[in-house]
């Protein structure tokens, strides 16, 4: 029936068999899940001739399990359909990143899929009745500690390559490169405009770095 449907096809469109393949499973899905299925009817005819035969506590251990299966199948929904979110979502901060400019796109959708990742793997943890108190506890001490920590000293430190960082996004969609323009008293052909410093090739070949917090601050023509 699931190969009739094309099970396998819609979870190749979807991402799951990527995912599944990433944590060691690369069986199909229209394979695996009959396998599944099969084991459990087992299992369960298991505890029907244990009931026959007076076998209370083995009765009693599979009931147990079967009452604990949704718990498991709820956390590998939840890890398998969430890691497909991570990736589409740090697909999109990338995208987006590198439409706007941003030099480190790349590392910057990567830390939103591992975050996502994370929170997805605490609430998977949850399902599976695992008291997750003391990781919530550790994670809320080390960001409140990480927090104060770089806060300060980044808007502190740090403020000047803010400043330029800022400034290189009004930079990049007004001036292009390859023409001649001024900023701060230098004139040259603009070459690129990186994250913090604007470069020009002046007529003999030498090579200016302006910072680029020039553009909120001075005059610049080109």
């Amino acid at each position: 029936m699931l190969t009739r449907l094309k099970l396998g096809a819609a979870m190749q469109r979807l991402g799951v068999v990527d995912v599944l393949k990433k944590i060691g499973i690369a069986q199909p899905l229209d394979t695996l899940l009959p396998r599944i299925v099969y084991y459990l009817l087992l299992v369960l005819v298991a505890r029907t001739l244990a009931d026959s035969l007076g076998l209370g506590p083995v009765s009693d251990a599979i009931a147990a399990f079967f009452a604990y299966l949704p718990n498991v199948v709820s956390a590998v929904i939840i890890l398998i359909f969430g890691s497909i979110v991570a990736q589409l979502a740090g697909s999109m901060v990338s995208r987006a990143a590198r439409e706007s400019g941003i030099d480190f796109a790349a590392s910057l959708g990567s830390l939103v899929s591992a975050l996502i990742i994370f929170v997805l793997g605490i609430m998977a943890v949850g399902q599976l009745r695992i008291d997750t108190e003391i990781i919530r506890l550790v994670i809320t001490c080390v960001l409140s500690g990480i927090a104060l920590a770089f806060g300060p000293s980044f808007g502190l430190g740090t403020r000047d390559i803010t400043r330029n960082l800022l400034a290189v996004f009004y930079a990049r969609k007004i001036f292009s490169t390859g023409k001649e323009m001024e900023i701060r008293g230098e004139r040259g052909v603009l070459r690129s405009i990186t994250p913090t410093q604007t470069l020009l090739v002046q007529k003999d070949d030498t090579l200016v770095a302006v910072s680029n917090a020039s553009f909120l601050e001075d005059v610049v023509m080109q």
